[in-house]
């Protein structure tokens, strides 16, 4: 049984993330950790790293970055509130993703365009700023 246990402490860096639900794939998880979306104590590494309980992380998926600390490892995947179980985000991390989450949603990231305004959307433009070319 002693092997046993030896065996479950070795576990792949993007199997874990896959077991914790980071990513839906194994594959997505190794690609993530080789394009540097995924650092282990402020490292890049590979997708072979044995992550250890206590080992802090910060992961980068879509929009949200997250540092999370391992709390349990695990090479199986299972239930959404056992997955969650594995791990334990920061505070700050937390406070981060909710006020980025809000800038997204109150639009401050950009002004997302279709190109060139068309010559009504000029116009209607000129006459908000106040300076209009009729005269």
């Amino acid at each position: 049984m002693a092997q046993k246990s030896e065996e479950d402490d070795k576990i792949r860096l993007d199997k874990w993330l896959w077991a914790a639900r980071f990513y839906k794939t194994r594959t997505l998880a190794k690609a993530a950790i080789e394009s540097g979306k995924v650092h282990c104590r402020g490292e890049r590494c590979k997708p072979g790293k044995e992550p250890r309980v206590g080992d802090e992380l910060q992961i980068r998926t879509g929009f949200e970055e997250r540092t999370v600390v391992i709390k349990a490892l695990s090479n199986v995947r299972r239930g959404a509130p056992e997955a969650q179980a594995l791990y334990a985000e920061t505070e700050a991390s937390i406070a981060k993703r909710e006020a980025a989450a809000a800038m997204r949603k109150a639009g401050a990231l950009g002004v997302s365009t279709d190109g060139k305004p068309s010559k009504k959307q000029r116009r209607d433009l000129f006459k908000f700023r106040g300076n209009s070319n009729d005269e």
